[in-house]
């Protein structure tokens, strides 16, 4: 797996001592939106699409750091928007490592040259590179030309200068499973530690609705990427979860394992529902009313196999459960078994 060992213990802990004490519902990372600004257009994404006044709106870093606490979560990942325009990040981040939060600072790369002396390598800092595929592909997806080459000149760089370095995909109904092979070998031959991969999920302001995947597609999708795999390939994921994307597994939604917290409050049920928000970390947990969310139960939850939902299920099952403890082991070990 493409996680380091010090980061499994520590998840594991914390996920076990959870589960000693009989708690139900814990969160497992924090989605951290500082801002909703970007300095990209990408077609699937609908955060852009505020108006003005609400993408000038910045989190301080005391409100990150008091969100942070407040969780408790051991991870922290910071998307967006774009982070790296927020003029205070290596503030917040410095007071995330500081908390030894595991953070995964989510960018698409395009000013991490010029603001990577800004920070500080450390087991707890990852960049997290948004990359939708090979240059074509990526291009496309974000709406304007070169960036991937850009992205992949500052994954060099900031693997030189000794970061942790991940990417983040999120793959649509046009994905070609060939196309996306070669793209694992590309991420792997230079370098990254891992991968995160993802279903899109339909966000009402995202200008393109029409690329989304249903979920019958995105198991077959899945299953074609998954099957067979290199073993060189790292994914920095639960490998349930990758079970899960191939139909393999079945789970129920866990949207409070990745709660979110923005300019707005806590946003509820999920990083990809926008049903309210309250003004504390307790409420989210204690009033909204978890059983209205999930496949069959809300109507825009009926296609989402997202990570934020269903990762946090299958490290759950890894803790949880002797069946799903022994699957993560034989999943880890031997990928193409089952």
């Amino acid at each position: 797996m493409g996680v380091p060992i010090s980061q499994m213990y520590t998840v594991s802990q914390y996920a076990l001592s959870k589960q000693f004490r009989g708690v139900e519902r814990y969160p497992l990372v924090l989605m951290l939106e500082p801002l909703f600004r970007c300095n990209l257009e990408c077609a699937g994404c609908g955060k852009i699409q505020y108006p003005d006044h609400i993408l000038n709106r910045r989190l301080t870093p005391e409100q990150c750091w008091a969100a942070a606490d407040e969780c408790g979560a051991p991870i922290v990942s910071i998307p967006g928007g774009e982070p790296l325009i927020h003029p205070e990040m290596p503030a917040i981040v410095e007071g995330l490592v500081e908390r030894k939060k595991y953070v995964y600072l989510c960018t698409n790369a395009i000013l991490l040259e010029r603001k990577i002396e800004e920070y500080t390598p450390s087991k707890y800092l990852t960049f997290s590179i948004h990359m939708d595929g090979l240059k074509e592909e990526h291009d496309h997806a974000v709406c304007r030309d070169g960036v991937y080459d850009v992205a992949v000149k500052a994954i060099r760089t900031a693997l030189a200068k000794g970061f942790r370095v991940t990417t983040n995909t999120t793959l649509f109904d046009d994905a070609a499973p060939a196309r996306v092979r070669q793209f694992f070998d590309e991420m792997m031959e230079l370098g990254v530690e891992g991968m995160m991969i993802s279903p899109g999920y339909s966000y009402d302001k995202a200008p393109d609705q029409q690329s989304f995947l249903k979920r019958d597609r995105t198991r077959a999708l899945f299953s074609q990427l998954l099957t067979k795999r290199k073993r060189a390939w790292q994914f920095n994921q639960s490998p349930l979860f990758l079970e899960f994307l191939m139909g393999k597994r079945d789970y129920e939604c866990t949207p409070w394992g990745n709660p979110t917290y923005n300019i707005f409050g806590w946003q509820r049920p999920c990083y990809l529902l926008q049903e309210g928000y309250v003004a504390t970390f307790r409420e989210l947990m204690e009033e909204t009313e978890w059983d209205r969310y999930g496949t069959g139960r809300h109507d825009q939850c009926q296609d989402c196999m997202v990570h934020c939902g269903y990762e946090a299920s299958a490290v759950k099952d890894t803790f949880g459960t002797w069946g799903g403890f022994f699957g993560t082991v034989r999943a880890t070990l031997f990928p193409n078994a089952v």
